[in-house]
């Protein structure tokens, strides 16, 4: 009996020997832990997989742990072996598990069954953050994915810590320490709950930098380069001072940088050091400089070059042999890496189809401080454009993009021209310019073919806009629709309505506007593509609107006297080839009709009748701004308008320098006339029964001296159809300045000119200078023209009366600075800072360019597809208006669409 147990011992002793010895085989695998000679089998022994029998507490199925590790049952394996390995390897891909072991369970004849014991990795039942603010909180579980079920690795919790630490210390928190801790959860299974605490710490200045070892270049000059490297200074407001090192880092090698602009090609940092001063709680930065040699460039060899000739490449590289040395312009003038289209010797090739070629600037000799260089190229094969393709637009129709990119299927690879496809679809305004990518695909230098794949990101197209406020004298509703990708074609398509057809780039805008004053409604399409094969815009509009008078005193509105206004256009634009595509001519008709119901308002001087204006518009514009239409980083804009009316003076017969005493002669044969306390004459038989009650008759007109034209009369005569002429200039400049620093530029320029100076420049079409440049309630065929840190209209010259009766030349000037807080595509908001200079004046004589009324101020927009572009401007005006005696001061300004 004795003997019976000790054998059962031995085996069961024997039986975990195998197990644990098989268990440090296999994981010795991962550990390079060598046990094999303590295997108590033949080393190498092939087994019949018998099972395999998962255990440990899992949430998972046992089949599919198994089948997911590449184990089948009846499968040929060796103990130890490949298979175990790798089956372990596979199952620690996945991230789930903390532990993964295998067992020898039992062998039967050359069967062998193994248990497999995983250890499941805990997940996240709950999060909680202690020493940051609620917001905080959430963001930093959505950016670092700590959502309930989450699993829990080592990884998750390294990362999460070293996240939130480098947040706060791109804030200036340079002592910012996170602690996370998991317990495990009482009330459910194998789920933990995470503790983070944060020492935010306090705010940490850099107070002093010094430097060492410099002498060309002063200390202060040095400061200036380190851009994101600030000391703590009152009046340094754009730019924080806080140490972050990578940023650090980079400023370093901007001074080394500018050591090499100016031929010290060898200057270097030797050391720097940056000490933390716990009682100033601010960092202290000493670096040490060593400027070397001054050199300058040698002979420039150019090798390997036979599609262009030497002469062509010095000229694009535009350094002569004795130039001071500058290894960054150096590099620029072979390849421009802040300028995709820039004009450097690699693009030179790249547009020509060489999208192989090479180019390398190589130091040969230097002697007396002279640098020789070869300039090596490899131009390779001609590569050509093979498939072309475009993905992410669900909504927008691929002809849409199709027609506007400038890489076609055979045609040699220009990368200019894959530049401007890039632009072209961002001013589309269909997709987030700022996701547009250009992927190659199969690129085969072999072949000389390239794939081309545009990825976009479609972003809201339509817009509409629903406003009530308070405004020109009494409460104002909008309501706007504008569908900017709209497909005409499919209007009858009941299928197509999500809510509107979309997809074809045609535009639709609906605008209806109403006040106790006024009421407005217009209606546009345009349709980008006329005809569907060449750049050829087709656009058309119609608008009515209604304006009633007021008075002056009370601000009663009299419904009786009112203008009616309806407007007719019809326009084409043609994209030009020459001088460069960039380039458009634009044309159009227009009519309007203005209609006076006893309405006597600012420069109309007849109270009933009509006017009509048939014009004539024609454009020239070029406009190279890109990337993004909402904010522009570089490029312009110019345009040039004119419109004109036909000179119906010269043949209508009309002599409008006696046009008043013609008037007056009407009244010399009428036998019983009465001059009104207006002095406008009235017959009584015909008129004086008509007039209201108010008017009184006053001095019988018994002769002619004594007769007085009426002058509404003769301006009846005169405006019944309008002829003017009108010239307007604009330049719109954009230059990136520093990274997303942007200004822009902007210079405005109006004329309205009369062909015969007897009959005078018309009431309608004039300029009103100052505030937002937005309609507000007068509709009375004025063109507005903001002037922020003034009032609406204030800068328009006024009568005797001061009554303010529109000017008929202009100019104005305009900087901004532009930096974006998000580009996103839900909203895309930057903030400006501004300074305005302008004046509008009566006559031409008036005209004094430089005389202008100043201001300056600070702003923000906000873009959403939804609603368009919004924003608020705050503007200080120097000068004094007309009228008054004090400087305009600050004057805030609401802005609805691009007015500036």
């Amino acid at each position: 009996m004795e003997k019976q147990v000790n054998k059962l011992n031995n085996f069961l002793v024997l039986h975990k020997s195998i197990k644990l010895v098989l268990t440090f085989i296999i994981l010795g695998s991962f550990t390079q832990i060598k046990a094999q000679d303590r295997v108590p089998f033949d080393q190498g022994k092939k087994y019949i997989l018998g099972d395999v029998k998962v255990v440990g507490d899992i949430s998972f199925n046992p089949q599919t742990v198994v089948t997911f590790a590449g184990l089948e049952k009846g499968q040929e394996i060796t103990i130890p072996g490949e298979q175990i390995s790798n089956s372990i390897k596979k199952l620690g891909k996945l991230g789930l598990f903390d532990e993964i072991s295998f067992y020898v369970n039992r062998i039967e004849n050359d069967s062998i069954f193994l248990d497999l014991n995983i250890k499941e990795l805990p997940k996240i039942n709950e999060v909680r953050f202690v020493g940051v603010s609620k917001s905080k909180t959430e963001t930093f579980i959505k950016d670092n994915g700590l959502t309930n079920g989450k699993i829990v690795t080592e990884n998750l919790l390294t990362t999460t810590k070293n996240y939130i630490e480098k947040k706060y210390k791109k804030d200036g928190f340079f002592n910012t320490k996170v602690h996370i801790t998991t317990t495990k959860d009482t009330l459910a299974s194998n789920q933990v709950n995470m503790l983070v605490k944060v020492d935010i710490g306090k705010k940490i200045k850099i107070y002093k930098i010094d430097f060492e070892g410099n002498k060309e270049i002063k200390s202060s000059k040095l400061l200036s380069s380190m851009k994101n490297t600030k000391v703590k200074n009152s009046i340094n407001f754009l730019k924080r001072s806080k140490y972050i090192e990578d940023k650090y880092q980079e400023d370093l090698e901007k001074i080394v940088s500018d050591y090499k602009k100016i031929g010290y090609r060898d200057a270097r940092i030797v050391n720097d050091s940056v000490a933390y001063n716990e009682e100033k709680n601010a960092i202290y930065i000493k670096i040490k400089v060593e400027e070397g040699l001054k050199y300058y460039f040698g002979n420039i060899k150019f090798i390997g070059n036979t599609v262009y000739s030497d002469e062509l490449l010095k000229s694009f590289l535009g350094i002569q042999t004795g130039d001071v040395y500058n290894g960054v312009l150096l590099q620029e003038r072979i390849a421009d890496k802040s300028k995709p289209d820039g004009e450097d010797i690699t693009n030179l090739y790249q547009n020509n189809g060489y999208l192989f070629s090479n180019i390398n600037a190589v130091e040969t000799k230097t002697i007396d401080n002279k640098i020789d260089f070869e300039i090596r190229v490899t131009e390779g094969p001609i590569a050509y454009f093979n498939k072309i393709t475009v993905v992410g637009n669900d909504k927008t129709n691929d002809e849409v993009i199709y027609r506007e990119l400038r890489t076609k299927p055979g045609e040699k690879y220009n990368k200019g021209e894959l530049v401007r496809t890039i632009r072209e679809i961002g001013q589309l305004g269909f997709f987030d310019p700022e996701k547009i990518e250009p992927k190659f695909k199969n690129v085969d230098s072999g072949a000389g073919t390239v794939d081309i794949e545009y990825n976009v990101v479609e972003k809201g197209a339509s817009q509409i806009e629903l406003q009530g406020g308070y405004g020109g004298g009494g409460f104002v509703g909008t309501l706007g629709l504008s569908f900017n990708n709209f497909s005409a074609r499919n209007m009858f398509n009941k299928d197509a309505y999500r809510p509107v057809p979309m997809g074809d780039g045609q535009k639709v805008a609906l605008r209806l506007q109403a006040s106790s004053y006024y009421k407005t409604y217009s209606l546009s399409f345009s349709e980008p593509w006329f005809g569907g094969k060449k750049p050829v815009s087709f656009s058309t509009s119609f608008a009515f609107s209604q304006q009633y008078s007021s008075n002056y005193q009370t601000q009663r509105i009299d419904k009786s006297k009112y203008i009616n206004i309806i407007s007719l256009s019809v326009g084409l634009a043609k994209r030009l080839t020459v001088p460069d595509d960039f380039f458009t001519l634009s044309q159009s008709l227009r009519f309007q009709q203005y209609d006076l119901h006893n309405y006597y308002y600012g420069l109309f001087t007849f109270a009933n009748g009509s006017s009509k204006n048939l014009s004539y518009n024609i454009g020239l514009t070029r406009n190279s701004k890109g990337l993004n239409p909402i904010f522009p980083t570089y490029g312009a804009e110019f345009s040039v308008t004119g419109e004109f009316t036909i000179p119906y003076s010269l043949f209508n017969g009309i002599d409008y320098a006696t046009l008043g005493e013609q008037e007056k002669y009407k009244y010399k044969y009428t036998g019983n006339s009465y001059r009104d306390s207006n002095y406008r004459v009235v017959n009584s038989g015909d008129y004086l029964d008509k007039l209201p009650s108010s008017t009184t008759v006053a001095n019988k007109v018994d002769n002619y001296q004594d007769a007085v034209a009426d002058p509404g009369k003769v301006d009846q005569e005169k405006y019944k159809w309008l002829e003017y002429y009108k010239v307007q200039f604009t330049g719109d400049w954009y230059t990136t300045l520093y990274k997303k620093l942007v200004l822009r530029s902007v210079a405005q320029f109006g004329f309205l000119g009369a062909y015969n100076q007897d009959r005078g420049v018309i009431p309608f079409e004039r300029y009103y200078l100052g505030g937002d440049g937005m309609a507000g309630s007068s509709i009375d065929g004025r063109q507005n023209i903001g002037l922020r840190g003034y009032e609406n209209g204030s800068l328009t010259p006024a009568n005797t009366n001061g009554d303010s009766y529109g000017a008929t030349i202009y100019n104005k000037f305009s900087l901004e600075m532009r930096y974006p807080i998000t580009l996103k595509a839900s909203a895309s908001i930057y903030a400006l800072t501004f300074a305005e200079a302008g004046q509008a004046y009566a006559t031409l004589s008036d005209y004094q360019p430089f005389n202008l009324n100043r201001s300056v101020g600070i702003g923000l927009r906000v873009f959403m597809p939804a609603f368009g572009l919004l924003g608020i401007d705050y503007g200080y005006g120097f000068d004094v208006v007309p009228g008054q005696k004090n400087p305009s001061g600050w004057q805030p300004h609401f802005i609805i669409g691009q007015q500036f």
